[in-house]
C-alpha cells in the first residue's frame, strides 16, 4: 500500500470513526443543584446502608439494583428498605458505567437524597481515623462544572462536613421551606 494509499485509508477510518461516535454518543448532562434546590426537590432524604447489589442486563443494557436499610430519615417516608435502579455495573465480563451515576458498594453508609440529582444527591459517610467523627462529603463534589458567568470551570459542594451539622443543614432547610411554603398568601386586587 502506498503512502497516499495509508494515508486516505487512515483518514476514511478517522471519519467513520467520528460517524460512529456521534451516532452512538448519549451524553449525560446534569445541572448543578446548590443544597437547599437538592433538599426542595427531594420526595425523601435518608441516611441508608447499602445492603446488596445485584446486576442484570435487560434490553441489552445493564443495570444494577442496589437494595438499601434506611438507618435514619431527615425527610419523607421511606420503608425499612429501599432498592435504587440505575444504568450501568458489571454484568459477567461486561461493565458499564454511565457519566454522573453513582457506584454503591455493600456495607457503605450514606445520605441518600431521593430520587434527586443522581451522584449530586448522593453524600458518602466516613469516619475520621484520628477524631472518629463521621465526615460527609457530596460525590459529585469533585467534578468540575462550567460556570457561564466566570466562563471558568469550578467544583462546588459538600466536602468533609462533620455529620452532625450536615444532618442541621438538611433540618434547617426542609424548615425553611416549611415556612415558606405555609406563608398564606397574598390575595391580589
Amino acid at each position: 500500500m502506498s503512502y497516499v494509499q495509508r494515508r486516505r485509508f487512515l483518514w476514511a477510518l478517522f471519519i467513520i470513526g467520528l460517524a460512529l461516535l456521534a451516532a452512538i454518543a448519549e451524553a449525560t448532562t446534569l445541572v448543578r443543584l446548590g443544597f437547599s434546590d437538592l433538599v426542595h426537590y427531594s420526595y425523601s432524604i435518608a441516611r441508608v446502608r447499602a445492603v446488596r447489589a445485584q446486576t442484570h442486563l435487560e434490553n441489552g443494557e445493564i443495570w444494577t439494583d442496589t437494595t438499601f436499610r434506611v438507618l435514619s430519615q431527615n425527610k419523607g417516608y421511606l420503608p425499612e428498605e429501599i432498592v435504587v435502579r440505575q444504568p450501568g455495573g458489571k454484568f459477567l465480563h461486561l461493565h458499564s458505567h454511565v457519566e454522573g451515576s453513582p457506584e454503591f458498594r455493600p456495607g457503605e453508609e450514606l445520605y441518600l437524597f431521593h430520587i434527586v440529582g443522581w451522584s449530586q444527591g448522593t453524600f458518602r459517610i466516613r469516619r475520621d481515623a484520628h477524631s472518629g467523627v463521621e465526615m460527609v462529603t457530596q460525590e459529585s463534589a469533585e467534578t468540575p462544572v462550567f460556570d457561564p458567568a466566570t466562563e471558568t470551570f469550578t467544583k462546588t459542594g459538600v466536602k468533609n462536613l462533620p455529620a452532625e451539622i450536615f444532618e442541621q443543614r438538611i433540618r434547617r432547610e426542609a424548615l425553611r421551606q416549611g415556612e415558606i411554603e405555609s406563608k398564606p398568601k397574598k390575595k391580589s386586587r
